[in-house]
């Protein structure tokens, strides 16, 4: 049977409600305290397979600067995901560089020379062609209810209607944004996406970005959502603002080389991580804390969230 936690919490479009506690929820406890109680049980497995690791080049110290992403499973940006994967597998990205951080907005990273045709590092073959309409999964799509189906059941965290128009809910450990016709991953602090150039175009994946500032929702299904940051976000955001347009380095010695862009499974050192159930107890309660602080340190419940304030928790495994 289908079913909805609704939080008791609105957005900046919704209206007002009173704070409603989520089930098992000791009052006065913060996120942090419900996320440490969490039992095992509540916490799912991220396959390697699922993980995309960056290797940057030392930074001034010389100490090592490793980024690792998660991408977003099927049937969202399918097209782009196998196109990543073909790249990371085909050490596309070996040599080339972080080239764009902008401040309050996002870091850019692919080939330099992308722009120059004569310069322009070859893509390997075989790469897809991803359509527009592919930036969301239709409501009614069979591949959609099946995700679902595979993971919770339609039980999930839901939330009123936000500024952009669309209802947030979270599934499989990700925030979606939803109408009447379509679902789709939303652009929050540490979403990776797809570069691109004016529309027809919808990027190859070569060019990706992740987000470092305030959450741009406007880019939701303007550009392809394909994964999140869950480790190594502070080399991201940290790096030296470019003092080109919009944030571009106008030196190569300004940039940031990469070192390795791999699969995973591909990484023999790389630790396990786990997400905090979105289909749990415990991140039902977390949320609403987030959105109706009741400890200590807080005056007035807000009685309200963003979708992009309930970041969902990630940590290795103990």
């Amino acid at each position: 049977m289908k079913q909805s936690l609704l939080l008791g919490i609105a957005l900046l479009a919704g209206g007002s409600t009173s704070p409603v506690p989520a089930p098992n929820q000791e009052p006065g406890l913060a996120p942090v305290q419900i996320i440490a109680a969490a039992p095992a049980a509540d916490w799912a497995a991220i396959a390697p397979s699922d993980l995309l690791v960056m290797d940057l080049g030392p930074d001034a110290k010389g100490a090592a600067r490793r980024v690792v992403i998660q991408l977003v499973p099927a049937p969202f940006s399918a097209g782009w995901s196998s196109n990543i994967r073909a790249l990371a597998a085909a050490k596309w990205w070996d040599g080339t560089s972080i080239n764009r951080v902008q401040d309050g907005y996002v870091v850019q990273w692919g080939d330099p020379d992308g722009e120059d045709k004569a310069k322009a590092k070859p893509l390997p073959p075989g790469l897809k062609v991803a359509a527009k309409e592919d930036y969301a999964v239709p409501a009614s799509s069979s591949l959609l209810q099946e995700f679902i189906k595979q993971n919770g059941g339609g039980t999930t965290v839901a939330l009123p209607k936000d500024a952009y128009g669309a209802s947030g809910e979270f599934r499989s450990g990700w925030p979606l944004g939803r109408d009447t016709d379509a679902v789709w991953p939303v652009h929050c602090y540490g979403t990776v996406g797809v570069g691109r150039d004016n529309p027809p175009d919808t990027g190859s994946g070569a060019e990706l970005y992740a987000v470092i500032g305030h959450a741009p929702r406007q880019l939701d299904r303007n550009i392809a959502v394909v994964g999140r940051m869950i480790e190594g976000m502070e080399h991201l955001s940290s790096l030296p603002r470019g003092t080109g347009e919009i944030g571009f380095y106008k030196t190569a010695e300004e940039r940031t080389p990469i070192t390795a862009i791999r699969i995973g499974t591909e990484v023999p050192d790389l630790p396990r991580y786990e997400y905090l159930s979105t289909e749990s107890k415990s991140f039902a309660a977390y949320a609403d804390a987030r959105a109706n602080r009741r400890d200590t340190f807080y005056v007035r419940p807000a009685g309200g969230v963003d979708i992009c304030n309930v970041p969902v928790p990630v940590r290795r495994v103990p």
